[in-house]
């Protein structure tokens, strides 16, 4: 055995139809969202269903340095978070983010409300990801805020004396987490805050999760097009909430019912979620699977697949696992809207078309799109370059292609853990 394969994981075949009803972690978005919520808000929040992951471990750590009351009972998912009502507690800190855009993104925000010192860091491809779209409309709103290398990215220096609000303008090309973060800490400004976001706005259901859950917590918005604002001298109220089930996490289950056959099932999902990446439904729709929702619960039922041609500029997480269903599909299939992807935790439309390829697959790759053929596919070694989701969307080709072999399976700690055992649930009985 070669030491790439020593330090992979082989995914192996299932034999036919699944029948899924698998247990799903919280959305990190909404985690991690309702977590600066509450820190913020007055009182108890309690957050049941809370996602225990790398990315919402840093932002519960970097709370608990900034002097915040987090309590975490793993085991029963639930965080008990004390809210300070617009207060930051220390007067210094340095935080560590990891790869979590929302932790460092947020957390760069959230400190703007205090008064001292605070840099945020993160990992080696984190301070390779741009942050100075953020770091503009927060000086535009009287915050001194600088990348500490001068470069846009992390780390981050703030020099905090409150936000003073006003109107910024907040770049979107590149990700809605500027716009959320920015959002988030808007109630607590000294005036009212006025966000307009010029062009296009990637990944815009993650803005409107962001405002809805601001609501649950008590704070209203307006937004007309690309203009939102948020008045001054709002508050949240602490909260007993639960967060729903991560929709991309579901992604995964419901294109293996897609690609085997038979069906998948997640509940805690329905047409009410806050999520914008259930809109993966229809993609698979396009594809031939059928899709049924109920009040809270969404099953997902396999047919033969067919190619589509679909902008995923909104659901730009979900591409991968349209990406690494086409190649089984009965007619070439196109998938726009993914250049900002470019500057994640990888380069993901470089990396899918890579690996792809390297099982089989016929590509064609540009700036902001991917071209994917019908394909005879074979097993490998997939690289997944420390991205989560590249290693969950290509373990579905395992699923139906002998000898794939995830390497450095334990990147998914970042956002579902307990993947590798959830898929591997499949193979017996619902």
């Amino acid at each position: 055995m070669t030491r790439a394969a020593e330090r992979s994981l082989e995914i192996r075949p299932l034999g036919g139809p699944i029948r899924a009803l698998p247990a799903l972690p919280g959305s990190k978005s909404l985690t991690n969202r309702a977590l600066v919520i509450a820190a913020l808000a007055d009182g108890e929040s309690t957050l049941r269903g809370a996602l225990d992951s790398d990315d919402t471990r840093a932002m519960v750590d970097s709370l608990q340095r900034l002097g915040f009351s987090v309590s975490w009972d793993r085991a029963a998912e639930t965080i008990r978070v004390g809210g300070r009502g617009g207060e930051i507690p220390a007067e210094q800190a340095d935080l560590f983010g990891g790869n979590a855009g929302t932790a460092v993104r947020f957390l760069t925000s959230l400190v703007a409300l205090g008064r001292g010192r605070f840099r945020i860091d993160g990992d080696a491809r984190m301070r390779e990801r741009p942050i100075e779209d953020l770091l503009d409309a927060l000086r535009a709103l009287g915050v001194v805020a600088r990348s500490e290398r001068g470069n846009g990215c992390p780390p981050v220096v703030v020099e905090a004396t409150g936000i003073e609000g006003g109107a910024a303008t907040v770049g979107g090309e590149v990700s809605s987490q500027f716009t959320s973060a920015v959002l988030l800490v808007a109630p607590y400004a000294r005036r009212d805050v006025r966000l307009e976001i010029p062009g296009p706005l990637v990944s815009a259901p993650f803005v409107d999760m962001t405002l809805s859950l601001m609501h649950r917590f008590g704070v209203a918005s307006t937004r007309h097009d690309n203009s939102i604002g948020v008045a001054a001298g709002q508050r949240y109220a602490g909260q007993d909430v639960t967060i729903e089930p991560d929709a991309t996490a579901a992604s995964y289950f419901f294109a293996a019912a897609a690609l085997l056959g038979g069906e998948a099932t997640v509940i805690g999902l329905g047409p009410d979620s806050l999520q914008g990446d259930l809109r993966f439904l229809d993609v698979l729709a396009a594809m031939g699977a059928e899709v049924r929702f109920e009040p809270e619960r969404v099953t997902v039922r396999g047919g033969e697949l067919r190619g589509f041609d679909e902008d995923f500029t909104a659901i730009s997480d979900a591409f991968l696992t349209a990406a690494v269903l086409a190649p089984f599909a009965s007619s070439p299939s196109r998938i726009r809207g993914i250049a900002h992807t470019r500057r994640q935790e990888t380069d993901r439309v470089a990396a899918v078309a890579r690996e792809l390829k390297r099982l089989g697959a016929r590509v064609d790759e540009s700036a902001g799109e991917l071209e994917i053929a019908p394909s005879a596919m074979h097993g490998g070694i997939v690289e997944t370059y420390g991205d989560h989701r590249m290693a969950m969307s290509f373990a579905l080709i395992g699923l139906k292609v002998p000898g794939i072999r995830i390497l450095d399976p334990r990147c998914v700690d970042k956002t579902f853990p307990e993947f590798f055992e959830r898929l591997e649930s499949l193979r017996a009985p619902a």
